[in-house]
């Protein structure tokens, strides 16, 4: 495994020309996305997705998001553009929205679990655009770390997680938004968000119309035709426990009674917790989000083995963390 640092705005042409090499000869590189650190490889080469799933020990029925440079690219990839999606990509691409289409023969099944649709997004971040654009490729690109453990928001938590079974990472410093993306189903009679994330649906629907947020139920080990919808899932090594208003006296009360028999216990809340390594979060959704994975990776490297975590309010800016949290905690 090799580690590039490369500049965040303005990356070094001559190390994304040597990352670029690597992707086309069927490697893999980690780099930074606007969301998390992302896992790529050309979308297109069978045996370098497969590298993808064996590196995360990834289930073969959770899809992969196949990140391209533009609309143009990814309608390349789709066998119909319905007027809802060009609508969504002048809006939010790029940025943190993936959605769901139809896709053509030319996208493996290896991709999509097998199933008619592929997820696509156009990435905001400059280095993972400017490695698209330099690869000319699809690139198909997972959180880059082990399946169902904390995604990556730094290249040192890809190399704790993946180790050598990345080529190269790409080192372009923390990622700005900190929760994976929003994906949002445009196949069906309304558009459907199929993973909640920092672009809200009341956003969607704003550009689209009605959007259906009701819970998408799939079968355990049954494709699924967007990622993130695994039962457990962004956990940490900790136990995660939620509480809010009505049950923090019970759960405070259990961690104290753990800390005293060894239990090393911390927290993430709005306000200081009475635990070994208590963590304030800020109460603004955007900042929160940024910080979360963050937060929960210095928990585990201080060892705790439970974590106590505040649930945010309810309201759609919080709809992806809270997300994140419950799975997290199941």
């Amino acid at each position: 495994m090799e580690l590039l640092r490369v500049d965040p705005t303005h990356p070094d042409p001559a190390t994304l020309r040597v990352a670029a090499g690597v992707l086309r000869a069927g490697g893999l590189v980690a780099f930074p996305t606007e969301t998390v650190y992302g896992l790529g490889a050309h979308a297109l080469d069978v045996h370098a997705v497969g590298r993808i799933y064996a590196a995360k020990g990834r289930p073969s029925y959770n899809p992969l998001i196949v990140h391209v440079a533009d609309a143009a690219a990814a309608q390349a990839l789709v066998s119909d553009w319905p007027l809802s999606a060009e609508l969504l990509a002048r809006a939010f691409w790029p940025g943190p929205l993936t959605m769901v289409l139809p896709k053509r023969d030319t996208v493996p099944d290896a991709i999509t679990a097998g199933l008619p649709t592929v997820a696509v997004r156009v990435p905001g971040h400059p280095v993972a655009l400017a490695l698209l654009r330099e690869t000319r490729l699809p690139i198909a690109a997972p959180s880059a770390n082990r399946f169902t453990e904390l995604s990556p928001t730094t290249a040192l938590h890809v190399v704790e997680s993946l180790g050598d079974a990345v080529d190269i990472v790409l080192d372009g410093g923390p990622t700005t938004v900190g929760i994976e993306s929003t994906v949002v189903d445009l196949t069906g009679p309304a558009p459907r968000v199929l993973r909640p994330g920092m672009i809200s649906a009341a956003q969607i629907a704003d550009v689209v119309g009605a959007v259906d947020e009701r819970p998408v139920h799939v079968e355990e080990g049954a494709a699924r035709s967007s990622p993130g919808m695994v039962d457990r899932h962004y956990a940490p090594r900790a136990h995660l426990v939620l509480f809010d208003d009505a049950t923090r006296h019970e759960i405070l009360a259990r961690a104290t009674a753990e800390a005293a028999e060894g239990t090393r216990v911390g927290s993430l809340a709005f306000t200081p917790l009475p635990v070994t390594d208590a963590h304030v979060m800020p109460r603004n959704a955007a900042a929160y989000a940024r910080r979360l994975y963050a937060e929960l990776h210095a928990l585990d490297e201080l060892d705790c083995e439970l974590v106590l975590v505040e649930m945010p309010p309810a309201g759609a800016e919080w709809a992806g963390v809270r997300d994140r949290l419950e799975r997290a905690a199941r």
